[in-house]
C-alpha cells in the first residue's frame, strides 16, 4: 500500500512538483542576497533616530516597513506623486528602488499560483499535498528497505537510480515535509479556511488634539529598536485626531502626534505567532539560511523524480511478466519473492502463470510486503527466496524475519519455502533456510519440505513444481526459460600468466573500462561506481547461467580486472583463459558491500590464497591513504604463482602495503596461510587490540584451517572470530 500510495502521487503531479522545486529553489536565493545588500542599522538605534533621518529627506512622508532582511523601504510623496525606495538608514536617503526585481516577481507568481490566480493557487496547494504524501510514503518505504528505522542510514544496494532516489531521499525529506506543510497552511490562510484569532480592535484613549511633534523626539519610538519594527504608518498632518500605527515584532500601538505617547498597545496572539513562524519557514523571510538549505533540498526534486521515473519503469516492465496479478485480500495463493538482482522475478513470474491458468487467484509480492492480515482467502503461501552474499537478507525481503517473529501466531494458512542461490558457496541458500527455521520454530504448516534451486536450475525448479503440485491436487508444469541479466562488452587489454609449472594455471585478465553513457548507468545497463570486492558476472557461451569472479580493481582504476584460474572442466574459466588481448566477451557487475575494505584508518589483515588474492589485491590497491594493510597471500610455488608480486614490492614502496607474509605449500618448507598467520601471532593480537578488520577470500578449506588459526591466536583475548563477525570485523568471501 505504502508504494502504490508513493507511486501514483509522484507519475501523476511530477511536472507540476518540478516547477513548484526549482521555483522554490531560485525563490530561496533572494532573501540570502537581500540580507546581504540591504544596509543594516545597528543594535543601538531606535526607531526614532531612523524615521528622523528619512522625515528630514522625505517631509510628507507616509509610512516606513523593515522587512525581516533588515531592508528598510519608505512611501513618501513628492510634487502630488507616491514615491518609494529602499533607505539606508544611517542617512536617511534613497539608495535603490522598493519595487522587486522582474525576475523575483515572475518566480514568486509562478511559484504560488502559475499565473492562474486563485485557481492556479489552489493547483499549486495540490502539488504540496501530493508533495506531502509522497514525503510521508517515501520515509516509511526507505525505513522499509533499510529493515527498520534504526537503520535508516545503512548502506544500500541495487542500481545507481535506485541508491541516489533513496540517499537524496533521505537528506531531503526532512524539507520536503516542513516546505509541503507551511504551504498548505499558508494556502488556507489566504482562503480563510483557519480559524481568526486576530486581536480585538485597539480603544484608543483621547488624542492630545495636538500636531507637529517630530518622530525624532518621540520616546515611545526611542524605546523601540529598529531590528524590531516592522512597519511605522504615519498620521495625517493637519488630522489632530489622527495617531502613528506601529507595529513590531511584539505587537501594536498607537502613538499621539502631539506628544509622542503611547496611547494604546496590544501584543501578538499566540496565533499570529504560528502563522508569521510558518511564513518565516516556508519563505525563508528572517531565516535565510534556512531557507538556503530549504532550497538546497528542494533540488533534489528533480533528480528524485528522474530516478523515481526509471525506477517506476524498471519495476513496470519487471510487473509486466506477471500479469493477472489479483489483490492480496482475494488471492487463493499469496506468492512472496526475496530478490536481489532481480532474477528470482523471473521464477516467481513463472509459477504465477502456471497456478493461474491451473484456475487459482495469485497475488505476488515482494517479501517485504509480508502482512498475513489481508490474505483472507489464501489457501497456501508460497515463499522464493534468494541468498545475498554470506547469507544475507536480499534487497526484497527486508524486514520480513522481524515481521514474523513478531505475529503472535502463525497464520493458519500452508506455506512452503523454495530457496536460489549457488552450491559453491557456503552461505548456499542461507537465507531461506533461516526463515524456514523461524516458520518451524514459530509453529507454521509447512505445505511441501523446504528445496532449493541451484545456480538458477529449471530443472530444479520443474522438480519443486511436481512436489507442490502433488501436495495441492494441481497440474504444475514449472518450464522456465532464465532471463538474461543485462550485459556489456569486455574488451580485453592485458594479460599475465602464473601457475603452468604447478599445474594450475592462473591468468590475471585486465579489461577496458567500457564508456557508457549516464542514462545507462543509471538504469543498470553500465557498470556504475563498482569498487574492489564486487562482483562481476560472466556469460559462457552454452550456459544462461552466469559465472561470478571477484573484482581485483574499482571504477577509479580505470580497468575491470579479476583473476582466473582454468579448472579441468570448468566451462567459463576455459573460456576466459584463452582470451588474448582484444578479445571480447559479455559481462556485468554485481555489488557486493559486504565485502569492501571500507573506509576507516583502523589496520586491515588481509588473507587469501589462490585467485582469492584478486579482490585483496584491489583494496591494496585502493589504499592511497597508507592505511596500515597487512597481508598473508597463500601460493603453491613463488616462481610459479606468486600473483602480483612485482605490484606487491611497488606497493610496499609507496605506502600502501605495510607486510606481506607469503605462504608456500610446496619447496624445501611448505607451510600454509594459516602457518603465517601463526608466525605472526604476536603481531596480529596487536592490530586486533588496535581494533583491525579481517578479510578473507579464497577456498573454503583455506578459510577454514585459518578461522581454527586465528581462533587459537585470539583465545588469550577472550575473543573468537564468530566473535569478530558479529562485529563487522572479520568478513568471508568463500567458495
Amino acid at each position: 500500500m505504502s508504494r502504490l500510495i508513493h507511486r501514483w502521487p509522484g507519475l501523476i503531479a511530477g511536472l507540476l512538483l518540478l516547477v513548484l522545486s526549482l521555483s522554490g529553489a531560485a525563490l530561496s536565493i533572494f532573501p540570502a542576497v537581500e540580507r546581504l545588500s540591504s544596509p543594516q542599522a545597528t543594535a543601538a538605534v531606535s526607531v526614532a533616530d531612523v524615521a528622523g533621518r528619512i522625515q528630514a529627506a522625505h517631509p510628507e512622508l507616509e509610512q516606513i516597513r523593515r522587512a525581516p532582511s533588515g531592508r528598510i523601504i519608505a512611501y513618501w510623496f513628492e510634487n502630488g506623486a507616491a514615491q518609494a525606495a529602499m533607505i539606508d538608514p544611517v542617512t536617511g536617503q534613497s539608495i535603490a528602488s522598493a519595487d522587486p526585481k522582474p525576475v523575483e516577481r515572475w518566480l514568486t507568481n509562478l511559484h504560488r499560483s502559475l499565473f492562474l490566480g486563485d485557481g492556479g493557487r489552489i493547483v499549486t496547494a495540490a502539488g504540496a499535498a501530493a508533495m506531502m504524501v509522497l514525503a510521508i510514503s517515501g520515509v516509511v518505504l526507505v525505513a522499509r528497505r533499510a529493515g527498520g528505522w534504526q537503520l535508516w542510514f545503512s548502506p544500500m544496494r541495487g542500481p545507481l537510480s535506485g541508491r541516489l532516489h533513496v540517499e537524496i531521499a533521505r537528506l531531503a525529506v526532512a524539507g520536503l515535509l516542513l516546505s509541503s506543510a507551511t504551504a498548505l497552511w499558508m494556502t488556507a490562510s489566504t482562503f480563510d479556511l483557519l480559524p481568526d484569532e486576530a486581536a480585538s480592535p485597539i480603544a484608543q484613549t483621547d488624542a492630545s488634539g495636538r500636531t507637529g511633534m517630530t518622530v525624532a523626539d518621540m520616546a515611545a519610538l526611542r524605546a523601540i529598536p529598529i531590528a524590531e519594527l516592522r512597519s511605522l504608518s504615519f498620521p495625517t498632518p493637519d488630522d489632530a485626531s489622527d495617531v502613528f500605527t506601529l507595529k513590531t515584532d511584539q505587537g501594536t500601538g498607537y502613538i499621539d502626534q502631539g506628544d509622542g505617547k503611547l496611547l494604546a498597545w496590544t501584543g501578538l496572539t499566540g496565533w499570529q505567532r504560528v502563522s508569521e513562524t510558518i511564513y518565516m519557514l516556508h519563505t525563508g523571510q528572517g531565516a535565510a539560511t534556512l531557507g538556503l538549505v530549504l532550497g538546497l533540498m528542494a533540488l533534489g526534486v528533480p533528480v528524485m523524480a528522474a530516478t523515481g521515473f526509471i525506477l517506476w519503469l524498471a519495476g513496470w516492465r519487471g510487473r509486466s511478466c506477471i500479469r493477472g496479478n489479483v489483490p492480496a485480500s482475494r488471492a487463493e495463493t499469496i506468492l512472496l519473492v526475496g530478490s536481489e538482482s532481480g532474477t528470482t522475478w523471473g521464477f516467481a513470474a513463472t509459477l504465477h502463470a502456471v497456478l493461474s491458468r491451473a484456475g487459482q487467484t495469485v497475488h505476488a509480492a515482494p517479501m517485504s510486503a509480508f502482512d498475513p492480515a489481508r490474505y483472507g482467502r489464501a489457501r497456501r503461501i508460497l515463499i522464493l527466496a534468494a541468498t545475498y552474499g554470506d547469507g544475507d537478507t536480499p534487497a526484497s525481503a527486508k524486514g520480513f524475519l522481524e515481521r514474523m517473529n513478531a505475529l503472535a501466531a502463525a497464520p493458519a494458512i500452508p506455506m512452503a519455502v523454495l530457496g536460489f542461490g549457488d552450491r559453491s558457496f557456503p552461505g548456499y541458500c542461507a537465507y531461506a533456510r533461516a526463515v524456514t527455521e523461524t516458520a518451524e520454530r514459530k509453529g507454521w504448516e509447512t505445505l511441501i519440505p523446504f528445496d532449493t534451486v541451484d545456480r538458477q536450475s529449471p530443472q530444479d525448479f520443474a522438480r519443486w513444481g511436481r512436489s507442490l503440485g502433488a501436495a495441492t491436487g494441481l497440474d504444475l508444469d514449472l518450464v522456465h526459460q532464465p532471463v538474461q541479466p543485462a550485459s556489456i562488452d569486455l574488451t580485453l587489454v592485458s594479460r599475465r600468466d602464473y601457475g603452468a609449472k604447478v599445474q594450475a594455471p592462473t591468468v590475471i585478465l585486465r579489461f577496458a573500462l567500457p564508456q557508457a553513457a549516464l542514462w545507462r548507468r543509471l538504469v543498470a545497463r553500465a557498470p556504475g561506481n563498482f569498487a574492489a570486492g564486487d562482483l562481476l558476472g560472466i556469460l559462457p557461451e552454452g550456459s544462461a547461467v552466469p559465472r561470478f569472479y571477484s573484482l581485483a580493481s574499482g571504477r577509479r582504476d580505470g580497468f575491470v580486472e579479476i583473476v582466473v584460474k582454468k579448472h579441468p572442466a570448468g566451462l567459463c574459466s576455459g573460456q576466459l583463459y584463452e582470451l588474448r588481448p582484444g578479445d571480447r566477451i559479455r559481462g556485468f557487475v554485481r555489488r557486493n558491500p559486504g565485502f569492501h575494505a571500507g573506509t576507516t584508518r583502523r589496520p586491515l589483515i588481509l588473507i587469501g590464497a589462490g585467485t582469492g588474492i584478486g579482490p585483496l589485491a584491489g583494496f591494496v590497491r585502493a589504499n592511497t591513504r597508507c592505511r596500515p594493510v597487512y597481508l598473508f597471500f597463500g601460493m603453491r610455488h613463488p616462481d610459479s604463482d606468486f600473483l602480483y608480486r612485482e605490484d606487491f614490492a611497488n606497493w610496499q614502496a609507496e605506502g600502501r602495503l605495510r607486510l606481506v607474509v607469503p605462504a608456500c605449500s610446496r619447496g624445501r618448507n611448505p607451510r600454509y596461510v594459516q602457518d603465517g598467520l601463526r608466525h605472526e601471532a604476536t603481531e596480529i593480537v596487536r592490530l586486533v587490540r588496535e581494533g583491525a578488520r579481517i578479510m578473507v577470500c579464497g577456498g573454503r578449506d583455506m578459510a577454514t584451517g585459518v578461522s581454527t588459526a586465528l581462533g587459537d591466536i585470539l583465545a588469550p583475548m577472550g575473543l573468537t572470530p564468530s566473535l569478530l563477525k558479529a562485529q563487522g570485523r572479520y568478513v568471508e568471501d568463500i567458495y
